[in-house]
């Protein structure tokens, strides 16, 4: 038999390590790898049909795929009773620091999410509140994230 076209009917599923056409003899078998590369939030779900020149008809797989849940982390805080123009968060991967610095400039909510979190990670966070002319005040005390693996 002769596999001349593989093709998925859904372009989040791609399937490589096949050099086609290919010749396989009877009983023989061919390693390849089926890819899922989400576009959305879901289950997403397709088939990957097989053409040979077998006398039956061609083969069709049916696939689906969830993607890995995605993490964040959720942080809030008292807000200072002096006058503020924003707070400024840091994040640090060891306990006590160091930290840098994850917002870009000082955010007048007392409140931070941070979606740039990988599985399996421990985060340390601190926030420093900023006055109006730019002073920023010391560290707070440190919160801990852990993230889960999936």
């Amino acid at each position: 038999m002769t596999i001349s076209s593989v093709a998925s009917s859904n372009p989040e599923f791609t399937l490589s390590g096949l050099s086609l056409p290919m010749t396989l003899a009877a009983g023989q078998s061919a390693p390849f790898m089926l890819t899922f590369r989400p576009q959305a939030s879901g289950t997403a779900s397709g088939t990957v049909t097989f053409t040979s020149n077998a006398t039956n008809p061609p083969v069709a797989a049916s696939v689906t795929g969830t993607p890995a849940p995605q993490h964040s982390v959720s942080l809030s805080w008292t807000a200072s009773t002096s006058t503020v123009v924003g707070y400024n968060m840091y994040r640090g991967t060891q306990t006590g620091g160091p930290y840098v610095a994850v917002t870009g400039s000082p955010d007048a909510s007392a409140t931070y999410t941070d979606n740039s979190v990988q599985a399996g990670q421990t985060y340390y966070y601190v926030v420093t509140a900023v006055d109006g002319s730019g002073n920023e005040s010391v560290y707070s005390n440190q919160a801990q994230a852990v993230v889960p693996t999936p």
